[in-house]
């Protein structure tokens, strides 16, 4: 049985779900193009999004509580903000655009840390939830002007794909909580 009874919401989740497995896809593919001692990053980072795309069905088809849900997937995502975008920040082209994507990386990981520390994480407002995902977009829209400035090689394609693959989960993982809040 599905847990979303609105056309909609199932349209927004099924939509997410494919986009992230043929973006996740991809990469795998470029793993195998580009060798493992290459794009190792890339590999420990899909395995977090399928992960968190695995939950998200898991979720849609009822296999997963809200509180479990929320946990594991802010878990994943946090891990690969922390991996990609703090510890192993890639070189940008210039020392404001590296300094924003590491302000919007860090605000990203506490706003995600507080949304889910929360006791009564269901009193979260929408607006919140959808702060959450913006942020995200912002940080891949940063990276991916960056990558229009640097030359472009066989790897942009690549990299273009791998910078909208954690925005798309976002906004799936946001479309899953929205139904889950009793705030505004």
């Amino acid at each position: 049985m599905l847990r979303f009874k609105k056309k909609a919401k199932v349209f927004d989740v099924g939509v997410t779900a494919v986009a992230g497995m043929f973006s996740v896809g991809i990469m795998l593919y470029g793993v195998g193009h580009f060798g493992l001692s290459e794009a190792w990053p890339e590999l420990v980072l899909n395995l977090f999004y399928l992960a968190c795309l695995g939950m998200m069905w898991m979720y849609f088809f009822n296999r997963l509580e809200p509180q479990q849900f929320n946990y594991w997937c802010s878990v994943c995502v946090g891990v690969t903000i922390l991996l990609r975008d703090i510890l192993f920040a890639p070189p940008l082209a210039g020392y404001a655009l590296r300094l924003a994507c590491l302000t919007l990386s860090v605000l990203l990981l506490c706003m995600l840390t507080y949304f889910y520390a929360r006791k009564n994480w269901k009193s979260y407002s929408k607006r919140n939830l959808w702060v959450i995902f913006i942020v995200d977009m912002a940080i891949a829209a940063l990276y991916n002007y960056d990558i229009y400035l640097e030359p472009i090689n066989e790897y942009t394609d690549y990299l273009l794909t791998e910078i909208w693959i954690r925005p798309t989960i976002t906004y799936g993982l946001v479309a899953c909580f929205v139904s889950e809040t009793t705030g505004q």
